[in-house]
């Protein structure tokens, strides 16, 4: 079997990516993967597998380079698809939807579309022709897929509202593998004098608001917050701006901006943590933001590594994350509920330490992607059986 994978962004910034790509590789599926590196993201890759085998395009600013970068992309798709003969391309990304589109109608290759963050674009008022493009795409891909899949049960009903497809939609979770809840995982390292508050993804306010820094000064001096990731193209500069605020709070010494970190490598320091932030605005236009339960791998990797978690006090996170007792909720707006979350989490190590290795144990016997995806697995297995 081989299965070539297509998105127009970096892969190795996608762990369910890497995850899916290994669980097909460690079959013997050779598995092949073209992308394009973002502003960013440069140093994350897959890890290394002798049947994973990954591109990625040089980055390209927008303009009018970018659209030859488009095509050359496609053409780079169609090339491989007509040279290397795979039974199924999996696209993952609304940009790859043309060129997964058109491959749709080669004989002999079947294509999924797994949509991991859906597109902000008003469908009725796209801002440009390549816009409209995109989405006009993503609709007859959806309508000609074998199946797809999403990591939300809300974005599966705007998307096959958008999209009109009538074709299988499956639910598939953003969590971690079971490896990265191993024995190891459920062995904390020896405490410190330091609590760290950890957070790794993409730092942007969103996510890492300026309140957090400030919360540090209503905390004992033991409490420290930790950064590891990238700026988007939309908030370069963000880290220098958390760092200034730290310094002129007083509190420089307790922020620390780690870097990029491949995801195997990032797993050992989020395991140092005391605390992990999963922040969510409370308030968004942004669907992507508005149900992200489920769709960030963030909050299930804290847990793999028995960390516990603090989340906004949004519905669907307190009964996904609180309510079985793997969390704490605050609102990220406030500096005093920031504060006193994790006050909470510092005074009571014990509590602490025990909701971490509670969700590390959901991880390891449900929340993992080996169990979930197992549902994509059968119906690529079930369709190319029925061939």
């Amino acid at each position: 079997m081989k299965i070539l994978y297509l998105q127009y962004a970096n892969p190795g910034a996608y762990p369910p990516l890497e995850h899916g790509a290994r669980i097909f590789a460690d079959r013997g599926w050779r598995v092949r993967a073209l992308g394009v590196l973002t502003p960013g993201t440069e140093a994350l890759e897959f890890s290394p597998h002798p049947n994973i085998q990954t591109r990625c395009l040089a980055i390209c600013l927008p303009g009018w380079r970018q659209k030859l970068h488009f095509l050359r992309f496609g053409l780079l798709a169609l090339g491989w698809v007509l040279w290397w003969r795979p039974q199924w391309v999996y696209v993952s990304d609304p940009l790859a939807c043309p060129a997964g589109w058109l491959l749709s109608w080669l004989p002999g290759c079947r294509v999924v579309y797994h949509e991991h963050d859906s597109p902000t674009l008003n469908p009725r008022r796209p801002e440009s022709a390549f816009q409209a493009w995109i989405l006009w795409s993503r609709t007859k891909l959806a309508r000609r897929a074998e199946f797809c899949v999403l990591p939300n049960a809300e974005r599966i009903r705007q998307f096959q509202t958008q999209t009109g497809t009538r074709r299988p939609v499956l639910l598939v979770w953003n969590c971690p593998s079971t490896q990265e809840a191993g024995p190891e995982a459920g062995r904390r390292p020896a405490e410190s004098e330091k609590f760290i508050v950890f957070y790794h993804g993409s730092i942007v306010p969103a996510r890492v608001p300026l309140t957090v820094v400030q919360a540090l000064g209503l905390l004992p001096p033991q409490v420290c917050l930790q950064l590891a990731g990238y700026e988007t193209i939309g908030h370069k500069g963000y880290v220098a701006e958390l760092l200034a605020e730290a310094r002129r709070l007083g509190v420089g010494d307790r922020v620390e901006y780690l870097g990029v970190f491949r995801h195997d490598a990032l797993l050992p320091l989020c395991r140092r943590a005391s605390v992990g932030l999963a922040l969510m605005p409370r308030a968004s236009g942004d669907l992507n933001e508005q149900t992200m339960a489920g769709a960030s791998n963030k909050p299930f990797e804290y847990l793999a590594c028995g960390v516990p978690l603090l989340v906004t006090d949004l519905p669907e996170w307190r009964t996904t994350f609180v309510e079985p007792g793997y969390a704490r909720a605050c609102d990220p707006e406030d500096v005093r509920s920031l504060a006193q979350a994790i006050r909470e989490f510092f005074e009571q190590p014990g509590v602490t330490r025990e909701m971490g290795q509670r969700g590390r144990e959901r991880i390891l016997h449900e929340w993992n992607y080996e169990g979930l995806f197992a549902l994509v697995l059968h119906n690529i297995v079930e369709r190319q059986d029925g061939i």
